[in-house]
C-alpha cells in the first residue's frame, strides 16, 4: 500500500494507515501525543513496523533520558518484523536506533537519505527537524524544509506544518521577513499549525517587536493555548514580550498559567520554566516560591546526567535560582561524569560549550563576575552549536551582559549592549541595560 502522500507502506491494512496518519498530525501539530493511536495502528497490523518506529521516534524526541528505555524495547522489537519492512522502513529503524544510541547529527543524515528517495515522507522531515532544532543546525532546519517543500501539492493536508519548518528554519538563518511570510502562509489556511505561530513569534522576538508579539500570541491563543503539548512554550514566548517591556507582573502570571511546576510536566516544560525566572533574576524580580517548586519538582538523578547539555544547564538553573549551590555543584560534577560515558554527540558539545557555561552560571551565581565573563564569553561565540533557538540561548546573552556590567571591564560589556541595542534598539529590556551600565560607571 501507499500512505496518502505515495510514500511505500509495507501494510495492507486501511485501519492501520488511518491510525497512523493520526498519530503523525498529532506529531506535527502537537495536538495530544500521537501514543494512542500509534498503538491502535500497532493493533491493526502487528507486523507492520512503521507505527513501532513512529513511537520510539516521538518517545526519544522529549529528550527524556528516562524514555529512552522503553524506546529502545521498541527498536528491539524491530527485529522479527525487519522481513516484512520496505526499504523506507528500514532505513527509519536505521536512524532510530542512531539516535538511541546518542548520535543525533547521523541520525539527521540518514533521515536526509530517506527524503532524498522520499520527499513526502512527513515522519522523517518531522524528526529530523526537531533534533536539527536540537543540535542548533539553523542551515538544515532551514534547507530540509526547503528541499521537501517543492514536492509537496498545496491541497496536501499536512503541507502547512512542512511551512512551518521553513518559517522557523528561515528565522533561525536570519531571513526575518522571509519567515514571517511563510509562517503566514502556513496560518492562511483552516489548519492549526502551532509551529507557524512559535515561527512567526521568533521573528517578532529577535526583533524586539515586543508589543506586536504580545498581539500576535493574544491573536492566537485559541489555536495553541489549551490543549496543545506546545501551549508551554508558547507561553514562554508570549512571556518574553512581556519581559522585553519590563511587565514582569505579566511575565509571572504566564508563567504560572502554562510554566509552573507540575508532576506531568517533561523537561522540555521546566527548561522554559528555568529559562523565564532566570531572567527574571537577572533583572532582580522576586519571583516567589517559584524556584523552589521548580527545582524540587525536577527529579535530577546522577543517572540521567549527561544526557543533552542544553538541558543539563537549565536544571543547573534551576538548582542555582534555588539557592541550592552544593547541589548545583554536585550537578555539575554528575554531569561531567555522564557526558564522559556518552558515546553520542554530547560529549563533545558538553567539552566545549555545556562545561564552560556551566562553570560560568555558577561563578555568577557566586558572585565571581569577571569568572563568569571569561567562561560565558570563551563560548558565546560558538553557542548556537549548544542547541536551541536564538532565543532560548538569549538567556547565555543575558547573564554575560549582566556579569560584564557587574564585572571590571566595563569595556565588555559596552561591546555587549551594543550588539543587543542593534538588534534590540529601544525596547524597555534593552534601555534597562543602558541604565544599570551608566549606573555602574557612575558608581566606579
Amino acid at each position: 500500500m501507499l500512505d496518502p502522500r505515495g510514500n511505500p507502506a509495507s501494510t495492507r491494512s486501511a485501519a492501520a494507515i488511518n491510525a497512523s496518519e493520526r498519530g503523525l498530525w498529532r506529531m506535527m501539530s502537537f495536538y495530544g501525543t500521537p501514543v494512542a493511536d500509534l498503538d491502535e495502528a500497532i493493533a491493526a497490523d502487528p507486523q507492520w513496523l512503521l507505527p513501532r518506529l513512529m513511537k520510539a521516534g516521538f518517545l526519544l524526541s522529549l529528550t527524556e533520558p528516562s524514555l529512552v528505555p522503553e524506546a529502545q524495547t521498541l527498536l528491539d522489537s524491530a527485529d522479527p518484523l525487519i522481513a516484512h519492512a520496505n526499504h523506507r522502513e528500514r532505513d527509519h529503524l536505521s536512524a532510530l536506533q542512531t539516535l538511541a544510541s546518542g548520535d543525533w547529527q547521523l541520525a539527521c543524515d540518514e533521515w536526509q537519505g530517506v527524503l532524498q528517495h522520499h520527499p513526502r515522507d512527513a515522519f522523517a522531515l518531522q524528526c529530523a527537524h526537531l533534533f536539527d532544532f536540537y543540535r542548533g543546525d539553523a542551515t538544515q532546519l532551514r534547507g530540509r524544509a526547503q528541499r521537501a517543500l517543492s514536492h509537496w501539492d498545496e491541497s496536501e493536508p499536512l503541507r502547512p506544518y512542512v511551512l512551518g519548518h521553513l518559517a522557523f528554519g528561515l528565522e533561525e538563518c536570519g531571513q526575518y521577513a522571509e519567515a514571517e511570510d511563510i509562517g503566514r502562509q502556513a496560518l492562511a489556511g483552516e489548519a492549526k499549525v502551532p509551529w507557524a505561530i512559535h515561527a512567526v513569534a521568533h521573528v517578532m522576538e529577535m526583533q524586539g517587536r515586543f508589543a506586536e508579539g504580545s498581539g500576535w500570541m493574544a491573536q492566537w491563543a485559541p489555536d495553541w493555548a489549551e490543549g496543545n503539548g506546545f501551549a508551554s512554550h508558547l507561553g514562554w514566548h508570549h512571556a518574553l514580550f512581556a519581559l522585553e517591556s519590563l511587565d514582569h507582573a505579566a511575565a509571572l502570571h504566564l508563567f504560572d498559567d502554562f510554566l509552573r511546576a507540575d508532576p506531568a510536566q517533561i523537561t522540555l516544560n521546566r527548561v522554559d520554566a528555568a529559562s523565564l525566572l532566570w531572567r527574571l533574576h537577572l533583572l532582580g524580580v522576586d519571583v516567589g516560591r517559584r524556584w523552589q517548586a521548580l527545582a524540587a519538582g525536577w527529579q535530577l538523578s546522577a543517572g540521567d546526567a549527561g544526557f543533552y547539555a542544553f538541558n543539563d544547564l537549565h536544571a543547573l538553573l534551576a538548582l542555582l535560582g534555588d539557592g541550592q549551590i552544593a547541589r548545583a555543584e554536585a550537578w555539575e560534577r554528575q554531569v561531567q561524569a555522564g557526558a564522559e560515558r556518552s558515546s553520542g554527540n554530547n560529549r563533545e558539545t558538553h567539552r566545549s560549550l555545556g562545561a564552560p557555561l556551566m562553570r560560568g552560571m555558577l561563578a555568577f551565581a557566586q558572585g565571581r563576575f569577571d569568572e563568569a565573563v571569561q567562561h560565558l564569553g570563551d563560548v558565546s561565540g560558538a553557542s548556537q552549536r549548544f542547541g536551541g533557538s536564538h532565543a532560548q540561548r538569549d538567556v547565555i546573552a543575558q547573564t554575560l551582559l549582566a556579569a560584564a556590567i557587574r564585572g571590571s571591564d566595563s569595556s565588555v560589556a559596552r561591546r555587549l549592549l551594543a550588539e543587543r541595542q542593534r538588534l534590540k534598539p529601544g525596547t524597555p529590556l534593552t534601555e534597562h541595560w543602558t541604565r544599570q551600565l551608566g549606573l555602574r560607571q557612575a558608581s566606579r
